[in-house]
């Protein structure tokens, strides 16, 4: 029988701690499933790992938990409905520079800026006093709506000019 937290409840804790070193021996020790704990892993409030390190500001966790192939980047938390792009806005508030940054990094690993809290709240409707943070979350939300047309059904007719 083993002893102490689980792998499940540590990786809660690395999270919100911002334990490196806690995480990277959590890692090493789930090789093959660690997607699935890091994706089914949270508090009792629903929080996965990837919400802690928005919420907390841990990027150095953040990156480490993006760099894992099929992590979930917008699952919701029970309390809000929140997904960690929602938390890191709100994080935001506290830290503007950090918090815009770990923003950005969560767009960029392609977080869902559209998602909707229990609210109907977007990320961006949780932004305070922080113009640069709303331009990139309606950047990222008008980038996400524009449709991509191939260049040959845009052809067009032929010109008359024949």
């Amino acid at each position: 029988m083993s002893e102490g937290a689980s792998s499940s409840e540590q990786l809660i804790d690395a999270a919100r701690r911002n334990n490196v070193d806690l995480l990277e021996s959590i890692i090493l020790e789930n090789k093959d499933g660690i997607t699935q704990l890091i994706n089914t892993s949270q508090d009792v409030m629903g929080n996965k790992a990837l919400h802690l390190a928005a919420a907390y500001g841990a990027f150095e966790i953040l990156d480490i938990l993006l760099d894992q192939e099929g992590v979930e980047l917008d699952s919701k938390n029970r309390l809000d409905e929140n997904t960690p792009l929602h938390l890191a806005v709100k994080y935001s508030e506290e830290e503007p520079e950090h918090g815009t940054f770990i923003v950005e990094e969560l767009i960029a690993a392609g977080a869902d800026v559209n998602a909707t809290n229990k609210n109907g709240d977007k990320p961006v409707d949780l932004v305070v006093n922080n113009p640069e943070l709303t331009q990139i979350l309606l950047n990222a939300e008008y980038a996400s709506n524009v449709v991509i047309v191939d260049e040959d059904e845009n052809a067009g007719p032929a010109s008359d000019s024949d």
